[in-house]
């Protein structure tokens, strides 16, 4: 495969991780509240996904500083919602490390001879 083309499997893995996690936001237009306190809460449960779009598109620009803050992401929410306590060994060892494992393409794709930043 050529390296100019490698680089979009860590973009699109992103962003289509980004918009799996906005549709769970969409939960805030159920019941019965008013109009307003809808959007607000589907603004709150939107915050992660604004905070990944920032980081893809620093990772972007800046594939180094992308792929390592994508890495410090993913243990920080395994760490965070206490994922490596979980009851389930196979989910609590391995869904977390997934999004480093896959954000590591955003760092060794420079490794690869004759590819530039897109």
């Amino acid at each position: 495969m050529e390296a100019g083309k490698l680089i979009w499997i860590p973009r699109v893995l992103a962003i289509a991780f980004i918009v799996f996690i906005s549709l769970f936001a969409l939960d805030a237009f159920s019941g019965g509240d008013p109009l307003m306190r809808k959007l607000e809460h589907f603004l709150i449960q939107l915050i992660p996904s604004f905070i990944l779009a920032l980081v893809l598109l620093i990772a972007w620009r800046k594939p180094l500083l992308g792929g390592s803050l994508f890495i410090f992401l993913g243990i920080a929410f395994a760490f965070l919602l206490r994922s490596y306590r979980s009851s389930f060994p196979v989910l609590a060892y391995r869904v977390p490390w997934l999004w480093p494992e896959s954000s590591s393409s955003f760092l060794t794709w420079q490794k690869e001879k004759g590819c530039k930043a897109a």
